[in-house]
């Protein structure tokens, strides 16, 4: 087997043609699908207007080192509901919520108004997210309702759902 030496002379030349072929890369155009208007679409297609909201749009990052201890924010129990008699098993319900989360307020005062035991869990923290994780929540608000036995019975997202599963239910909306 013969080697054959490479002068340096040859490795510079080969460097050379090699970042010239990385500045001429030409890739293919990425399509970008964004959910504003309640659907996802092409920002591509997008009007201008809403491909300058695009634009200014602001991506969260979690940030560890400024959280709050965990024993504050995960579960605050009852901090919804009303209280109800505890001589008796009832159902009840979980209310998983963000801090940040527009939606969130209405359920949260609706939920206010029924005489239903309940735990609020933040999922802005880790034990929280965890928890949501645990249960399949994926989005907030997420309420899940409970049987006396605590089997779930029902899951809701938004006031009009929350006064169905009750209406439902047959349960006491107010206290």
């Amino acid at each position: 087997m013969v080697k054959t030496v490479r002068t340096l002379e040859d490795v510079e030349a080969d460097i050379a043609r090699t970042k010239a072929a990385l500045a001429n890369v030409k890739g293919t155009e990425t399509e970008v699908y964004a959910r504003i208007v309640g659907y996802y679409r092409s920002v591509r297609n997008w009007n201008k207007g809403k491909r300058n909201e695009y634009n200014h749009r602001k991506l969260f990052v979690y940030n560890n080192e400024n959280r709050i201890p965990a024993e504050e924010t995960v579960i605050k129990n009852a901090e919804c509901a009303k209280p109800v008699a505890s001589d008796a098993p009832s159902a009840s319900y979980e209310f998983f919520a963000r801090k940040t989360c527009p939606n969130c307020p209405p359920v949260k005062e609706y939920l206010s108004g029924i005489s239903m035991p309940g735990t609020y869990v933040d999922v802005d923290s880790e034990e929280g997210l965890a928890k949501a994780a645990e249960l399949g929540v994926f989005s907030a608000p997420t309420v899940i309702f409970y049987d006396e036995d605590g089997v779930e019975t029902a899951r809701a997202h938004n006031v009009k759902e929350l006064k169905s599963v009750l209406k439902a239910t047959a349960l006491p909306v107010s206290a």
